[in-house]
């Protein structure tokens, strides 16, 4: 007889978190119980489809001469990319981010108003990117040590939709050849104990 273990609590619903950035070389938080301090910024409300954690991989097999399936597969590309939808106009993280601009672009005048423009010829804009998965006591950390948003979906605005900012980032490798780093706190697994 098979005994089959499950552990309701090692199972991890994104039922919480928050995502911030800071410049490329800001060091990543040594626990995702840490609050983040600057140069962080935090990013604000994220809609409830939360954050998505995404891989895109090409692989070539190779299938000897006389063999009908293949005896190598070589990974060509690993993509990591990370998914999410901001709600808030913060001007030092959002706005800054949206719109490739420095978060000083957005300084309002003395009558609080700000002024910018977008370009046709925007430059690479790579930051650094923490974003927190929070499940009860299970706390899922992803330290981005270079990202970019390369894809930004329309904004619409209109009277039963809140308006956000939808976008995916691209992660990049640090010297270590790194793109993303997991710093965890979750249960324990339970040690199997069936014969």
């Amino acid at each position: 007889m098979v005994l089959i273990t499950r552990a309701a609590d090692l199972a991890l619903v994104g039922a919480n978190g928050g995502g911030w950035v800071a410049p490329v070389g800001t060091s990543a938080l040594a626990s995702p119980l840490d609050q983040p301090v600057s140069p962080w910024e935090p990013l604000g409300a994220i809609s409830d489809d939360g954050l998505t954690y995404g891989f895109d991989e090409d692989s070539q097999t190779f299938t000897p001469w006389g063999l009908t399936s293949p005896f190598r597969t070589q990974i060509t590309q690993s993509i990591r990319t990370f998914g999410l939808t901001v709600w808030e106009t913060n001007r030092v993280s959002v706005m800054s981010l949206q719109n490739r601009l420095a978060a000083a672009a957005f300084e309002p005048d003395v009558d609080g108003i700000t002024k910018y423009a977008d370009t046709a010829s925007p430059v690479p804009d790579r930051r650094a990117f923490w974003f927190l998965v929070i499940d009860g006591g299970a706390y899922k950390g992803f330290y981005i040590p270079e990202g970019e948003i390369n894809d930004r979906s329309d904004v619409t605005f209109k009277q039963d939709e809140m308006s956000g900012f939808e976008w995916t980032i691209t992660t990049y490798p640090d010297a270590a050849g790194n793109t993303v780093y997991h710093v965890d706190k979750i249960p324990v697994t339970p040690e199997y104990t069936g014969s």
